[in-house]
């Protein structure tokens, strides 16, 4: 693939930390608002609710103000047609086929981000449709989580030759740091934030802390 490719060039800035939020929380909007005044986060992945469309509706109406009224990124777990209705930022989809569908409802206007890449091949196939980023080892993909090696691995080769974003997910405290070395633009960090005993605004910091020790 030509037209993605780089050339050689300075490593990539710090990454910056994308906040994926549990299907099912309670207070979601305060929740998110601690969340969020831990550090610097680039986007919110919201994954939607069980139940209707009015009720997937009216949730991400609840959480909006407190993401996007402080200039990040709401993005919705699938649904492009709820992204444009509930006016959020974006859509994320799993695989390039729901790629193609997003890319015709979402743009340009708005992001359109694509997981479940399970070979290179989907992968590059992703980036020349015109995805905005691409994610690697997020653990809800179809088949389930690869190792964490073959993540870094992944994350590694594609930093190295094309510009397209990629977001490394982390599963763990443990894995934002070499995540980050490893190539990533945004390290996502889900479920183990919210469950943190400290708190979730606490985790949030403590992550950011780990991706600037890559610097050090």
């Amino acid at each position: 693939m030509e037209s993605g490719a780089k050339a050689a060039e300075p490593r990539r800035p710090v990454p910056r930390l994308y906040l994926v939020a549990p299907a099912q929380f309670s207070r979601a909007a305060d929740v998110l608002e601690e969340a969020l005044s831990g550090a610097d986060i680039a986007a919110v992945l919201l994954r939607l609710p069980d139940g209707d469309a009015r009720a997937k509706y009216d949730h991400v109406k609840a959480v909006a103000p407190s993401v996007q009224g402080r200039g990040t990124a709401l993005v919705l777990d699938g649904c492009p047609e709820l992204a444009l209705e509930a006016d959020a930022d974006g859509a994320h989809v799993e695989g390039v086929a729901a790629l193609a569908t997003a890319l015709a409802k979402l743009k340009p206007g708005r992001i359109v981000g694509c997981g479940a890449l399970g070979t290179r091949h989907d992968a590059m196939a992703a980036g020349e449709a015109g995805a905005d980023y691409v994610m690697f080892g997020e653990p809800h993909a179809p088949g389930g989580r690869r190792s964490f090696a073959a993540v870094s691995e992944r994350l590694a080769w594609w930093a190295e030759l094309f510009e397209v974003p990629c977001v490394g997910f982390a599963v763990s405290l443990d894995e934002v740091n070499p995540l980050a070395a490893a190539g990533a633009d945004f390290v996502a960090v889900g479920d183990f934030v919210f469950t943190d005993r400290r708190g979730c605004g606490a985790a949030v910091a403590e992550a950011a802390r780990r991706i600037a020790e890559r610097t050090a």
